[in-house]
């Protein structure tokens, strides 16, 4: 049986890892294979779709309570925000 996620990650937290993805992006020790804006939605679609069997592979149960509508706020506010 999968076990529940048992961390929660929090504003600052979630912001380290994007600003971590921003700087491996920025520096390309290894070019990342969706570095173009259509491939990398592409994937962040489809990881979304599949997101229950990446946990499940993980042993961990998916996670019940996602703000989708804080998520997509984010992905179209990033589209024009400066």
């Amino acid at each position: 049986m999968a076990q529940p996620i048992t961390t929660e990650m929090n504003r600052s937290e979630f912001l380290a890892v994007v600003r971590a993805i921003q700087s491996e992006a920025e520096q390309k020790p290894v070019p990342f294979p969706n570095d173009e804006l259509p491939q990398f939605l592409e994937a962040l679609a489809g990881w979304v779709e599949d997101m229950d069997g990446y946990y499940r592979n993980r042993g961990e149960s998916p996670p019940a309570n996602v703000s989708w509508r804080v998520m997509a706020d984010a992905l179209r506010a990033a589209r024009v925000y400066e």
